[in-house]
This record gives C-alpha cells, structure tokens and sequence, in this order.
C-alpha cells in the first residue's frame, strides 16, 4: 500500500479527502504562486498543483520502504479573460466579487498526482465547474470581506460558508468549487494504485 499525502494545508481539501474514506499524512509546499505570461487558468493551474506535489515529493525520507502518492491541488476563478487567485488583501477580495456579482464563471481545479519510490512520475487532470453568482450590493461585499472568510479562497468567496446563499446555480462538480473534486481525485489515485501492484497480483 502506497503512502498518501496531501500536498496543501487547505482544511477543506482535507476534510473532503477524509470524507471519501482515505487515510493520508498533510504536508504543506511553499511553491510561488504566480502566473506565468500567456498560461490560462488549466495550464496554471495544473503546473501549480505539479509544483506543488513534486516539492513535497523531494521531501520524502530516504528511510521510506514503501512507495509514496502526493497529491497536489490548486483551485482558480475564471471570469472572462482574468484568471483569479486568493485576494492579496480586502480591497482586491472586493474587486473580485464586485466584477463576479450577477455573472457567470468558471472554477478550475488542477490535481496532480506524484508517485514512486525513486523517479517519480506525474499524473495530472483539471475539473472544471460552472457558478452563478446573484448581484450583490457593495454593502453585502463589504460586509463579506469584513468576516475574514473571502481572504484564503481563489475568487474571494467559499461555496460552502455563507457565499452559499447568493449561488442559486452550480453546472458540474459541486466539490470542485470546494476545492477538490473528489470523483476525479479517486480515478486518479485508484489508477495510480493499480499501478504500484506487482504484476503478478493485479486481476486479470
């Protein structure tokens, strides 16, 4: 059985992960998140979720006798042309909902999946989710941003807080605006997992 670790120190991407049934270590990676010229919101986010798997990867102990499964994750908001992160600070949180309210965006999960004893390989996929936002008046923005809860989340807003009541509609995965699609994730790791068994005991 391979060694699981999640890659991010996101408590929802943990909690959904231990929702699904998998037992894993977290260990954080400090990787620059910043954009490259002309990357669009999958490329990015996927190579994130790949740079952040592979730095916690080259971490594991050289004691380690089992082989090791990273996962890496990275969400993004796509409103337009412009690619949204976390907010850099309250102004830019209220920038962002101000240009989401009353529109539809897209949200990109890039995962990555690095495994091996040695040389690692890399899986990656991306999910993509489309959400409705209802207009919002710049006192309901203001009084969001004052919460605190836009600050750690691409877009400035969570799914699953009190954002909930102003997205009447969702097209796709639901735990992809959470921050980890969960479906996808499991396809991945299952087929990684295929991969670590010794020939001889896979079922035919």
């Amino acid at each position: 059985m391979a060694h699981l670790v999640l890659a991010s120190a996101s408590p929802r991407r943990r909690d959904l992960l231990s929702q699904a049934g998998y037992r894993f270590a977290v260990q954080a990676s400090s990787i620059p998140e910043s954009r490259q010229p002309g990357e669009d919101a999958i490329r990015f986010a996927t190579r994130l979720a790949r740079e952040k798997a592979e730095a916690v990867f080259a971490q594991r102990p050289s004691s380690a006798l089992e082989p090791w499964m990273v996962l890496g994750a990275d969400t993004v908001v796509v409103c337009d042309s412009e690619v949204m992160g976390k907010p850099t600070d309250d102004a830019d949180a209220a920038r962002m909902l101000l240009r989401l309210s009353g529109r539809t965006h897209h949200v990109v999960t890039g995962v990555a999946v690095v495994w091996g004893s040695s040389s690692p390989a890399v899986e990656l996929a991306a999910e993509l989710t489309q959400v409705t936002l209802r207009t919002l008046s710049p006192d309901e923005v203001a009084r969001y941003v004052a919460s605190g809860e836009p600050m750690d989340k691409a877009g400035a807003y969570g799914i699953q807080g009190y954002a909930a009541r102003w997205i009447p509609r969702i097209s796709g995965c639901y735990f992809n605006v959470v921050g980890l699609p969960v479906a996808l994730v499991t396809s991945l790791l299952e087929g990684v997992e295929l991969r670590l068994q010794p020939k001889g005991s896979r079922s035919e």
